[in-house]
């Protein structure tokens, strides 16, 4: 499950083949070739594990004869691996035993049968000494949880590399550790904490073999969006020199953020409908895709409605270029669950915002702890006291 330097981990392109192949927007004609793609790598790598469950599903049609194949050659390039575990077992030294039962792993990983290859993986630690050995094992672990989506494999991975850098650990494997883990807050809808770590890796970014640059990019704008305030989006993100010198490659982006810090709120709204296809058709992301939708115009109606006291709905709706009933079943809907602090006049066709006094929160909040501590001393005192 090793990639070249530069380039995504051939199995987690193969993931995303296969996320599509199951999306309902992706069109049948584009389905047909990305089943043929499919089709070739499992063949190629001898994928019988996957081609027996993606048969099942009746995403491919099953070939017992090519089943059959893919069985034999497992099972002879088995035999190899065997017979250099036991040869580095009898007459070499602990490194070669070490990378020996490695190549077994990788060889389980590469063919998808994901029990044996975290068994052989979790063998092959046992033959390992050095820290940094013992990360790259742990990176396959995480690669393979990514491929099956497999979160809890992938929490207890990055628990896991954690605990070994407390041992040692070089600063290159706990950076390229910051983007799986922001890989994983953001599959599991932690935007924020992805936010930060992505950011944190930006300049030290080296692990393509999850994603090339420009998709790391476009993950570290979108969580930014939602979770900096204006101050640091400007810092981290809108000036920062490593996004600037790409965000142009991926569509729609460099409109999308620089419109809601500009605010250009009809251009952001034109540039948002354009990043939706790719938003929807990323495996990471397709499963918050409404969240995440509600969470940008929670952004952008806020950032709107922070410069004033009262505006006309009338003059919102032409700021955002739509229509006045749009903007009023929008806010109605964002007012209602308490994420946006004002109120609608239908009859003058006016907002007026009433933005909580975060001084005066804080006041009352400490005059309700300060009441419940002295009633604790009080309580404490009399049993005291007796």
């Amino acid at each position: 499950m090793e990639a070249q330097e530069g380039t995504q981990q051939p199995q987690l392109v193969l993931a995303h083949k296969l996320f599509l192949l199951t999306h309902p927007d992706v069109e049948d004609i584009e389905k047909v070739r990305l089943r043929e793609e499919v089709l070739s790598f499992v063949k190629a790598n001898d994928m019988a594990p996957l081609y027996e469950t993606l048969a099942a599903s009746s995403i491919l049609e099953m070939d017992q004869a090519v089943l059959e194949s893919m069985r034999t050659k497992i099972d002879e390039e088995l035999k190899k691996l065997d017979d250099k575990i036991a040869d580095a077992e009898e007459n070499l030294g602990e490194s070669e035993v070490r990378e020996a039962h490695l190549a077994k792993s990788l060889f389980y990983v590469r063919i998808s049968d994901k029990e044996k290859a975290l068994e052989q993986l979790k063998l092959t630690e046992s033959k390992t000494v050095a820290i940094g050995h013992k990360m790259d094992i742990v990176f396959y672990s995480l690669q393979m949880g990514f491929f099956y989506m497999d979160f809890d494999l992938i929490s207890k991975s990055i628990d896991k590399a954690k605990n070994l850098f407390e041992e040692g650990g070089d600063w290159e494997r706990k950076n390229r550790l910051k983007v799986y883990e922001g890989l994983y807050c953001m599959a599991t809808r932690n935007f924020k904490k992805a936010a930060n770590l992505f950011l944190d890796s930006i300049s030290t970014f080296t692990t393509y073999e999850l994603f090339p640059y420009e998709t790391f990019i476009f993950y570290t704008v979108l969580t930014s969006i939602i979770s900096l305030d204006r101050v640091s989006l400007k810092q981290k993100v809108v000036d920062a020199p490593e996004i600037l010198t790409v965000i142009g490659k991926v569509p729609y982006l460099s409109e999308f953020l620089n419109s809601l810090y500009g605010c250009q709120y009809k251009s952001f709204f034109s540039a948002f409908a354009g990043l939706t296809e790719q938003i929807k058709l990323d495996r990471y992301l397709h499963p918050h895709f409404r969240y995440y939708m509600r969470e940008v115009r929670t952004v952008v109606y806020s950032q709107f409605l922070e410069s004033y006291k009262s505006v006309t709905m009338e003059a919102m709706a032409t700021a955002f270029g739509v229509t006045v009933d749009f903007i009023d079943l929008e806010l109605s809907r964002f007012i209602a669950v308490g994420k946006l602090h004002c109120k609608i006049d239908k009859v003058a066709g006016v907002l007026e915002t009433n933005r909580p006094d975060a001084k005066n929160a804080l006041y009352q909040a400490t005059i309700k702890q300060g009441d419940f501590l002295l009633n604790r001393i009080q309580k404490l005192s009399r049993v005291i006291d007796l």
